[in-house]
């Protein structure tokens, strides 16, 4: 897959219905909802850092605000927490008010803190939700608990498709089960990373394809390294490449620690690889200097998810015992032989390139 973890939890708000009357009954006694006749509201402006997460005045806010099908409301900001049930169709649960169901936002922030409490570090989420359903969550949550609710806020873009918003409408929206079976899910993962994540990101066939080639070229340099590392001999790790690599790595942590920018973090590791090839064509090379590069790209590329592809069913010591019959076969001038090794080895997707190391071999 994308190499995307599992969550610890998969809450639903239909299992947390009294952690949702809970955190809405100390609201109202602290002074922050107010009861009509089974709905439940909001007060927005008695929390006078509401709009602090859009930086909209709260004029703005108001002319941008759902519109809530009810007069009876102290001010047009405020929000439901509760609903009274309408009719005996719509799901509906008993409560002090009476038999009702959920606001939209008080589920988010009854789960966030039961499940990572009152205050989390980082709130992430579509910059389409920044108002209102994330503004009503900080001012329901802090006004209950007197405490931050979310330290860090990532929100993402948009992905569009040939520069047009991704949409059922538009009928141009894809699946990342789909897209895998053409580009590989890694390649959708590095195509994904190579954009920031504030930033709309446009799809394209040309684009992913980019992504695949650049991908390709990491991975060409990585299996080179391990090549070479099977060639070479220990001589310790040289001042210069040392010093080089730590330089890299703390390129690499500043572009993460500037709100993620995974693009120019990715754009190091472009740099490593080219550095690492000209060393790679150099004589002398040292076992030591290349697992160095081999170490540093794995525990970057960890960090962003990437390098985690398997191998095919193809081991490498198969491969390695086909090369040595070929070379065995050349050395006895059994050319025929070698040949059709070189034939079944290419029909397992593997190309040989002659070195002044030796045989190298990749995948394609």
């Amino acid at each position: 897959g994308l190499n995307i973890k599992h969550a610890t939890y998969h809450p639903k708000a239909t299992e947390n219905i009294d952690e949702i009357i809970k955190i809405i009954k100390t609201l109202e006694e602290k002074g922050f909802a107010y009861n009509l006749d089974g709905d439940v509201y909001f007060r927005a402006k008695k929390f006078d850092e509401y709009g602090k997460l859009s930086h909209m005045p709260l004029d703005e806010l108001e002319a941008g605000v759902r519109k809530e099908l009810d007069e009876r409301k102290e001010d047009p900001m405020d929000f439901v927490l509760w609903k009274k049930q309408k009719s005996p169709d719509e799901p509906a649960w008993e409560s002090p008010w009476g038999l009702g169901r959920p606001g939209w936002h008080i589920e988010c922030s009854a789960m966030a803190n039961r499940f990572l409490g009152k205050t989390i570090d980082i709130h992430c989420g579509g910059r389409d939700l920044i108002f209102p359903h994330h503004e009503n969550e900080i001012a329901q949550s802090e006004c209950a608990n007197g405490v931050p609710f979310a330290r860090y806020w990532m929100h993402n873009g948009f992905i569009n498709i040939d520069n047009q918003k991704m949409s059922k409408s538009l009928n141009n929206f894809l699946l990342v089960r789909d897209l895998s079976k053409i580009y590989g899910y890694e390649a959708i993962r590095f195509f994904m990373l190579s954009a920031h994540y504030r930033s709309p990101i446009n799809f394209s066939d040309e684009l992913i394809k980019q992504s695949q080639a650049g991908l390709e070229r990491l991975y060409n340099c990585i299996e080179n390294l391990d090549f070479l590392i099977s060639k070479s001999q220990s001589r310790g790790v040289s001042e210069e490449v040392k010093g080089q690599v730590e330089k890299y790595k703390n390129s690499f942590i500043e572009a993460m620690d500037d709100d993620l920018n995974t693009a120019d973090a990715i754009s190091v590791l472009f740099e490593l690889a080219k550095y690492a090839n000209t060393y790679c064509a150099g004589e002398n090379l040292s076992k030591d200097d290349l697992v160095l590069f081999k170490e540093t790209f794995m525990e970057l590329g960890g960090v962003l998810g990437i390098f985690y592809s398997k191998k095919d069913e193809t081991l490498d010591s198969e491969i390695e015992e086909l090369i040595n019959l070929r070379q065995k076969a050349r050395s006895e001038k059994n050319f025929k032989e070698a040949d059709r090794i070189r034939d079944l080895l290419k029909e397992k997707g593997i190309i040989l390139l002659d070195t002044p190391q030796g045989v190298k071999w990749k995948r394609i």
